[in-house]
């Protein structure tokens, strides 16, 4: 009977891993996403639009949770004075995170 539990355990665990994967690489994706729509905010295109979306992909992995990104894009608007409300970049956040789920959704098929 042990043999069936270890079975079933084993399979969760395997589920919750690619559960994490694929919540990692949307959550990735989403920021790259809102990189590039920032850098386009901030007058950015082509490689420096890329690299600036690199730059906010990396900043999630300071704090958890979103509010180190949102913090990096917001200061970086206040920079630049881009007039982005903090509204409009939490929407744009939760919108861009739909479509990186989408994206993701769609690859994995």
């Amino acid at each position: 009977m042990s043999g069936g539990f270890e079975k079933r355990q084993k399979s969760f665990e395997n589920k919750w891993a690619h559960d994490e994967e694929l919540r990692f690489k949307v959550f990735a994706r989403r920021n790259k996403l809102l990189g590039l729509w920032a850098a386009g905010q901030m007058g950015l295109s082509g490689a420096d639009a890329y690299a600036y979306a690199k730059d906010v992909v990396r900043a999630d992995f300071e704090q958890p949770g979103d509010d180190d990104v949102f913090q990096k894009v917001r200061a970086d608007f206040d920079a630049k004075a881009v007039a982005v409300s903090d509204h409009v970049l939490r929407r744009s956040m939760d919108d861009l995170l739909e479509t990186a789920k989408e994206q993701i959704e769609n690859e994995s098929k």
